[in-house]
């Protein structure tokens, strides 16, 4: 535990950031979150982050006492310039330049700049992210020496000892599902499956072994394959 420290974590409702949430939850005194309404295409992630919310509340006593504000902030206009597969209704494919259409070019470096500013307002000196770059789909903005820059940028531009923590940065997706296991057992892993989402095309209706989703979007690839890479891993040990 980190004595006096306050925690705002970027809960956008997807996989990585609920735990992320747990792992904060874990460690700081006080713990905060931020949301994201871009006008994404799967908004349904905002609908079940409040669910998840009061879910991960219940799961352990000492998480729902740390558990603090939720704060949820409109980002109409990230949308509006973003022509990409999440904020279009657009097949998912590859762009000329390599990257993937779902890729909304500095989507996390505006992320990162209202919270930090709303961690300013509210005295939290952490910030904590879900990024990854080991098993994702080549944003480079999830990459840690793009997040760690920035941190960088926010610490000089408020005149303040602001962190970044990223502790799925090096983690693929089977890995973040065994820290769930470890954080919380069954009830978050269980919370994770029921009560968060990752399928960019906003689908709720079909329900996998690993949650809900279309199955075939490059998100659920991700979180469909570390979650069978979880499951015969665990069953060995």
């Amino acid at each position: 535990m980190s004595e006096g420290r306050r925690a705002l974590v970027l809960l956008s409702g997807g996989q990585d950031s609920a735990v992320c949430l747990a792992w904060a939850l874990e460690r700081y005194e006080v713990v905060e979150t931020v949301g994201f309404d871009y006008r994404q295409r799967h908004r349904v992630e905002l609908e079940v982050r409040q669910r998840f919310l009061w879910r991960i509340a219940a799961i352990n006593e000492a998480w729902g006492e740390r558990l603090g504000a939720d704060h949820v902030l409109d980002l109409a206009a990230l949308g509006e310039i973003s022509e990409t597969a999440l904020t279009r209704e657009t097949a998912f494919g590859v762009e000329q330049s390599g990257l993937p259409n779902t890729f909304v070019p500095g989507r996390n470096l505006v992320f990162l700049t209202y919270a930090g500013a709303l961690a300013w307002r509210r005295g939290c000196g952490v910030l904590v992210g879900g990024m990854c770059e080991t098993d994702y789909s080549g944003y480079p903005d999830c990459r840690n020496a793009t997040l760690q820059t920035l941190a960088e940028a926010l610490r000089l531009g408020m005149a303040s000892d602001i962190v970044l923590e990223t502790p799925l940065m090096w983690l693929d997706k089977a890995q973040t599902w065994a820290m769930a296991d470890d954080l919380g057992g069954d009830d978050l892993i269980e919370a994770v499956i029921e009560d968060t989402h990752t399928c960019y095309a906003g689908e709720r209706e079909l329900r996998h072994a690993w949650g809900y989703g279309c199955g075939a979007c490059p998100a659920c690839g991700l979180r469909a394959k570390g979650y069978k890479t979880w499951q015969r891993t665990r069953k060995s040990s």
